[in-house]
């Protein structure tokens, strides 16, 4: 499968990232000097590169293109008449002036597989609006619900609408490759952060669609769930979520705290919650008397789930992380850099793909040579965007 990426930022490149870890051949089509805009983004940067633009971009090839050059159009005609998908995140009011509107490109080629990100949609009284992680989180209500309780609203510290946006556009761009391939008949794929985070928010929403209060920040505590919450032991943080009744029976048995376990008033979870500021005044008193290493070997045995809150410092050497290669090295850079191996595993492919991400521009004449244009029109057009040919950069 032969993608065309017009993407730039985070989301759009994550999903085509996610299509060539699976397989796809992605062009990256940037912009002639300055490429994608996450490029820039730094500090930090290691071995020449953003850190954040190599979390994004492994497995690609990269072509400089200005798409709004008469002569970029022409090789953009010619991408897309040989793409099985063009993915872009241009704002929606724009695709028209340079031409790659659903409309125009699948006109072009029926086949292909058109999917465009945005902040808000491609329609709707806002689909102008330029949309960046932050502002969908807020928009969403995802920020209302997120911090400690009292204070103000806090952001999700993680790009989270654009890697969920992207993971979603990949998932569907993949569900309509299968039917492209059976049918031959193309589509149009319409992601959005704030249609990506209304689908985190889903259960806080239909809870309060069923007439639960306004929720508002509650720092780690679940709304539903007691007890499901961050506690301080001796000598740190961590987690306990008792998901069910028998497993509150055994978190009271691992704590001494059986007379809890026989109330009747607890014996369920809308009991826990009418009660939950005893409860978990009680549980921290205990779980302060001990470490956290002894608690989770405690809880590990009696089947109650538990974690530490662990910094990333602690993330990156975490047992489980690395016996499954959860960090992918970039090769070339000695470790400087890394990527997070994609959330699915797959059998049949049990060695992760893992190239480097592409140098600005260092396919450029490679592609070209593919989509059959003449030796000298590649030289002029490599000119044209600082590229020198291969044959003359070894001279």
């Amino acid at each position: 499968m032969q993608v065309v990426d017009l993407s730039t930022s985070y989301a759009g490149p994550t999903a085509t990232m996610y299509l060539a870890d699976l397989g796809a051949d992605v062009i990256k089509v940037e912009r002639p000097g300055s490429g994608d805009d996450a490029r820039a983004w730094g500090p930090p940067f290691a071995d020449g590169a953003s850190a954040w633009f190599a979390s994004a971009n492994r497995n690609k090839r990269s072509m400089c293109l200005d798409i709004r050059s008469t002569a970029g159009r022409e090789v953009l005609a010619r991408l897309i008449d040989a793409a099985d998908v063009l993915v872009q995140n241009t704002n929606p009011a724009k695709l028209v002036e340079l031409g790659i509107d659903p409309t125009s490109v699948l006109a072009r080629n029926p086949r292909i597989i058109y999917c465009a990100l945005s902040g808000f949609g491609l329609d709707g009284p806002d689909a102008h609006l330029r949309g960046y992680d932050l502002v969908a989180q807020a928009r969403s209500g995802l920020m209302s619900v997120t911090g400690e309780e009292g204070r103000s609203p806090q952001r999700v510290s993680t790009a989270l609408s654009d890697i969920v946006t992207g993971i979603c556009a990949a998932l569907a761009v993949s569900a309509a490759a299968v039917r492209q391939a059976t049918t031959g008949q193309g589509d149009v794929i319409d992601v959005s952060l704030l249609d990506t985070d209304l689908a985190l928010m889903a259960p806080r929403l239909a809870a309060f669609h069923a007439g639960e209060p306004e929720p508002r920040p509650s720092g780690g505590t679940d709304s539903v769930l007691a007890v499901y919450q961050p506690f301080q032991a001796a000598d740190g943080s961590m987690v306990i979520a008792a998901g069910n009744d028998r497993m509150w029976a055994r978190l009271c048995a691992v704590l001494g705290l059986a007379e809890m376990a026989a109330d009747p008033a607890l014996s369920d979870n809308a009991g826990r919650r009418r009660h939950r500021s005893e409860i978990t005044a009680r549980i921290a008193e205990v779980i302060r008397t001990r470490p956290v290493v002894a608690w989770l070997t405690a809880f590990d045995a009696a089947g109650v789930p538990a974690a530490p809150v662990q910094t990333l410092s602690r993330v990156v050497s975490d047992p489980q992380v690395r016996a499954r290669r959860g960090l992918l090295p970039v090769p070339g850079s000695d470790g400087s850099l890394i990527t997070v191996r994609p959330p699915f595993r797959l059998a049949s492919n049990a060695e992760p793909r893992n190239e480097r991400f592409p140098e600005l521009g260092a396919d450029t004449e490679s592609v070209l040579a593919g989509l059959g244009f003449p030796r000298a029109e590649i030289e002029s057009m490599l000119s044209e965007v600082g590229i020198v040919a291969e044959e003359e950069s070894h001279v």
